[in-house]
């Protein structure tokens, strides 16, 4: 089994062909193919981790949409002085479908 580790918005991704995977906000348009950084190369019991190899390699993926996710609520409360602060939030995502590993 090929799979890889990517660079993906501030995180690590595992990922192999085919998969679904949902990254913070890329700016590209649904439909255009975007080109991860990898970290790590995995193919059957050969690993591959340096970066002059690295270099060669190419993780492609495909934009499908973008997305928000789910609203976080933050709620600030201090007791006896009557302060409530209420703040929410929604990242901005983007599912992409990784076309060719290697």
């Amino acid at each position: 089994m090929v799979y890889a580790i990517v660079r993906a918005g501030g995180r690590q991704e595992k990922v192999s062909v085919g998969d679904l995977v949902t990254l913070d906000r890329v700016p590209a348009e649904a439909g255009s193919t975007i080109e991860l950084p990898a970290v790590m190369l995995v193919d059957g019991d050969k690993v591959t981790t340096g970066a002059e190899e690295l270099a060669k390699v190419k993780v492609e993926a495909e934009v499908l949409e973008d997305v928000r996710g789910k609203k976080v609520v933050i709620h600030k409360y201090k007791n006896k002085t009557g302060y409530q602060k209420r703040q929410g939030h929604r990242s901005e995502l983007t599912r992409v479908k990784i076309t060719s590993v290697g």
